[in-house]
């Protein structure tokens, strides 16, 4: 029996090139500050898309909040799409990884923890970080992320 920590079914020889762009949070594919998903294209390509915030250092949270999210569930076989879909289904809570059901939540929990201690090296006062967040406006609109796949 496989241990799910060490899934070797989905071990590439090399990471993927990776496209880091920030982006204004009203154009984010749904109400996150951070979105990673694989080229369109079919290519081994993967975009982050993480909103631009008051403080560089947040930005910069967000984004190795969301690529070591990425490289977890990519090592364990956990599908984007199953987490847009899941993030799309779930979209009133505030943080819908941290939900027991969500198919990526002990990754995302990991994920924080790491963020956590980042945030207090780069001396940034995780309240503050935290409440940055409902500054970030997302005007809705018919933007269905699944319907793009």
């Amino acid at each position: 029996m496989e241990n799910k920590r060490t899934n070797t079914k989905n071990r590439k020889k090399h990471l993927p090139k990776i496209v880091i762009y920030p982006i204004k949070h009203s154009q984010q594919r749904y109400d996150t500050a951070g979105d990673y998903f694989k080229d369109f294209g079919g290519k081994n390509l993967w975009w982050f898309h993480i909103s631009k915030m008051e403080n560089p250092d947040y930005e910069f949270l967000v984004l190795i909040h969301e690529l070591i999210e990425w490289y977890l569930t990519q090592k364990r076989g956990i599908k984007e799409k199953d987490i847009t879909l899941f993030d799309l289904k779930n979209v009133d809570s505030e943080d819908p990884g941290s939900l027991k059901d969500a198919p990526y939540h002990r990754e995302h929990m990991f994920s924080m923890k790491i963020e956590k201690l980042l945030a207090k090296e780069l001396g940034v006062e995780w309240k503050t970080y935290d409440k940055s967040f409902d500054k970030l406006v997302y005007e809705k609109r018919l933007k269905n992320a699944d319907k793009k796949r």
